[in-house]
């Protein structure tokens, strides 16, 4: 069995082995791993291994009734299976005079070894994949290395791809990472440890999920793949904050889109109303452009920002008054006083009184058509710059 072991026949090889050994078919089963395998293809794995799982659950009933001989599997102090032996089928020769619990046990102890080769193997792999999204998100890996260190990951980024990135709070990270992996293939996810938002406050670093969505073939690839990121992007935000850039054609434009992600990220995790906003507007929205160019130029989006609105958002903040939010509120309705002053619960010349003070404040008045575009631009750039203003 150590040489089925080492020869990487896995755990049917050694099953088969136990077999031969017991004059009678073997399973190894292993629900809290979800593996199983069997030295006889009619053994039927399936329910084996759903009634094995119940025996894990606390079922005091018996595996299945065909089963003579069973042995826990235990890896450490955890219980992840069994390894059962059947009736020795009838072939006309007396019954051979063989320990079969001791056959048995054996091929626990190895299905053990089996685990943990697997278990090595996959954190070798999950170091591999964490140490290229490392490079990526700190813009320390060459161009023309990324497509080639990701297709050694099974991840073809000839056609482009998608960065994603998500904060997961209700469940432990590495179950998300196997979420994106088992619904876009050939995509590359894993937890990685990030500073706080805000570094020199001292914050405890935290884990995020970072991936890598390739595209697949087709005319239709770019559209494909943002689909796709939207839909894990949607069920993973029902454990927390998640984001995703635009789509990059160019394998070597990945690293800004993994800080695209990340800003995206960060603007949502402070203001969750912006959530779906932000996630209609993928591709073609403004603001998709503007966290596009906050990953490629910060400081230009920054001095928009204070060019604009900086003014109303110092105002509030100092006064405690509502310019921003009821600019922001006259916008959205067309400009209409009668609809933003319900908005806002207040006066029409309450509103109006307002608007004259972000006149006076940013020397724009929402009332020009060319002037209150560079308003509304500007307070989408304050949503995004905001998560990195010093308060």
């Amino acid at each position: 069995m150590l040489a089925a072991l080492l020869a990487g026949e896995g755990l049917k090889g050694i099953a088969e082995l136990a077999a031969e050994e017991a004059g009678g078919p073997v399973a190894i089963v292993l629900p809290a791993r979800g593996l199983a395998a069997a030295s006889d293809g009619g053994v039927g794995l399936d329910e084996l291994s759903a009634r094995t799982a119940e025996r894990l659950g606390g079922s005091g009933e018996p595996i299945r009734a065909d089963v003579e001989l069973e042995l826990p599997v235990d890896a450490g102090e955890q219980r992840i299976g069994y390894a059962l032996a059947f009736q020795p089928s009838g072939n006309g020769l007396g019954d051979l005079q063989v320990d079969r619990e001791e056959v048995l046990r054996t091929a626990a102890l190895a299905a053990v070894a089996e685990v943990a080769v697997a278990d090595a193997r996959d954190e070798v792999a999950a170091d591999v994949r964490g140490t290229l999204l490392e490079e990526l998100r700190s813009g320390r890996i060459e161009a023309d290395e990324i497509a080639r260190r990701a297709a050694r990951l099974g991840c073809d980024l000839s056609r482009g791809g998608v960065a994603l990135v998500a904060d997961v709070r209700s469940a432990r990270p590495r179950h998300a990472a196997v979420l994106i992996t088992g619904e876009h293939s050939g995509a590359i996810a894993e937890p990685l440890l990030v500073a706080g938002s805000d570094s020199s406050a001292g914050e405890t670093p935290t884990e995020r999920v970072y991936a890598v969505l390739p595209a697949s073939g087709g005319e239709d690839t770019a559209e494909r793949a943002t689909a796709s990121a939207r839909a894990i992007a949607g069920r993973l935000r029902a454990h927390g904050p998640a984001a995703f850039s635009s789509f990059c054609f160019d394998p070597a434009e990945l690293g800004r889109a993994v800080a695209e992600a990340e800003l995206m990220l960060d603007v949502i995790a402070r203001d969750e109303r912006l959530a779906e906003q932000l996630t209609d507007g993928v591709g073609n929205g403004v603001y998709r452009l503007l966290f596009r160019a906050m990953a490629s130029d910060p400081d230009e989006v920054r001095r928009f920002y204070e060019d604009t609105v900086s003014a109303l958002v110092a105002h509030d903040t100092q006064y405690r008054t509502d310019l921003l939010g009821t600019l922001e509120s006259y916008l959205a309705h067309d400009c209409n006083m009668n609809a933003t002053a319900r908005a806002v619960f207040a006066h029409r010349h309450t509103v109006a009184h307002r608007l004259s003070r972000v006149r006076e404040l940013t020397g724009l008045d929402p009332a020009v058509g060319e002037d209150r575009e560079r308003l509304g631009l500007g307070i989408k750039a304050y949503r995004i710059v905001a998560p990195t203003l010093h308060k």
